[in-house]
């Protein structure tokens, strides 16, 4: 039996955590939402093993998106994680800003569905056995 990739969404907006859940439920993952920054490094950190792929936004209270992907990759058992930034913020520097950060890959919203499940399917890392 083929384990089900998994996926912490993370955004501080009910409505895009529960969109973006059902995007990536559609193409296979099992999906966590966190609500923060905060919220989603206490996650990661309590089984590091547990995500192959986050979806971060980046406007946050308390630890925003830029931050938290610094943070994860501060963490040696997190710092291969997958992340993917997800904001409207559509300046250069605001994806340099992610990239730099170490983001795998800067989206603005809005990003069609279907375009949305083929980065994560690209990205995500394979569940641990």
């Amino acid at each position: 039996m083929t384990r089900a990739r998994t996926a912490l969404v993370v955004d501080d907006a009910t409505t895009m955590r529960k969109f973006h859940r059902s995007v990536l439920e559609q193409a296979g993952f099992a999906v966590s939402e966190a609500m923060d920054g905060v919220a989603a490094l206490e996650q990661l950190l309590e089984a590091p093993g547990r995500f192959g792929l986050v979806l971060a936004d980046v406007n946050m209270p308390g630890l925003d998106g830029y931050a938290l992907v610094g943070r994860i990759r501060a963490e040696p058992a997190l710092a291969a994680l997958p992340v993917i930034m997800i904001t409207t913020e559509r300046e250069p520097r605001d994806a340099a800003r992610g990239f730099a950060a170490g983001a795998n890959l800067f989206l603005v919203k809005p990003v069609r569905p279907e375009r949305l499940a083929a980065f994560a399917l690209a990205i995500a890392a394979e569940p641990a056995a």
